[in-house]
């Protein structure tokens, strides 16, 4: 089946070359999300991967009301404004509520739909009606086949065809998270770019992600590999300078200064599989 393509500043996704979404979890301080910065943009000029910046302004999802959950929508999208002006990335940031779409998307390139949130008919609308690219993720309960319904929302009340689909796993029994290759080629066949959220796969649900049993960092270069030699467009890879330290996801974000090293394989794969493709 064909695939649109989806232009994303300067981030053409679903062409052949393989592209990042990356960044701290949650808006932190400025020190973090600069040097988070500044090492992605030396990662994309070294391996000429193109790179659209993710930060959350909230996180409204946290299992406790005292887990951090970001500055809010007025601070975070001013410092994801100053790391757009001083590095040029294009910018991906999620909404919660309808309410919050239109000043998002004064400032983004790209809306982000949570995961728990694929199949909350207002949200959905209002992201599209922005006319701002929209990124579905797969929600960890719904089938990836289902994932048809969302995007058809997306396109019978806004006519909005900027649409990214993002994998990150399946609830697995009890507090777990699983990646079935099989959702790569449903996803694929709806007809969009497909995006690979690789450090979300591996949280461990019901522990802290502060907690350093909350994620399974040892699958990461496993996961990632499969992935993308199932055919996926992008990676989305949440990096933080010190993940130790991180105010969300402390246990499954990838050391901004590893990013490098991390990405190469993953690249020389998706090159085989783009000439497998042809």
């Amino acid at each position: 089946m064909s695939k649109k393509k989806v232009q994303v500043g300067q981030v053409n996704c679903g062409a052949d070359q393989l592209f990042l979404i990356s960044g701290p979890c949650v808006v932190e301080e400025e020190q973090v999300m600069m040097r988070t910065a500044e090492t992605l943009a030396e990662v994309s000029l070294k391996l000429g991967i193109p790179v659209i910046y993710k930060s959350s302004f909230q996180k409204d999802n946290r299992s406790s009301v005292k887990y951090y959950d970001g500055p809010g929508l007025d601070e975070g999208l001013k410092m994801l404004e100053k790391v757009k002006k001083q590095f040029g990335f294009p910018l991906l940031t999620d909404i919660h509520y309808p309410d919050q779409a239109a000043a998002a998307a004064e400032v983004v390139d790209v809306l982000q739909i949570p995961a728990y949130l694929c199949m909350q008919t207002t949200l959905v609308v209002a992201a599209g009606n922005t006319g701002k690219v929209v990124n579905l993720k797969h929600g960890q309960f719904l089938a990836p086949e289902n994932m048809k319904h969302p995007v058809q929302k997306l396109l019978e009340t806004s006519a909005n065809e900027n649409i990214i689909l993002t994998e990150r796993g399946y609830t697995f029994g009890y507090n777990d998270l699983i990646v079935d290759p099989r959702s790569f080629y449903h996803l694929q066949n709806i007809g969009y770019p497909v995006v690979f959220d690789i450090t979300h796969s591996i949280r461990k649900y019901g522990i802290p992600s502060a907690d350093a049993k909350g994620g399974a960092r040892e699958f990461l270069p496993a996961i990632s590999k499969a992935g993308v030699a199932a055919g996926v467009d992008g990676v989305f890879i949440e990096t933080h300078p010190e993940p130790a330290k991180a105010l969300c996801d402390a246990a499954s974000q990838l050391c901004v200064y590893d990013l490098e090293e991390f990405l190469k394989p993953l690249i020389e794969i998706h090159q085989v599989e783009v000439k497998y493709r042809a």
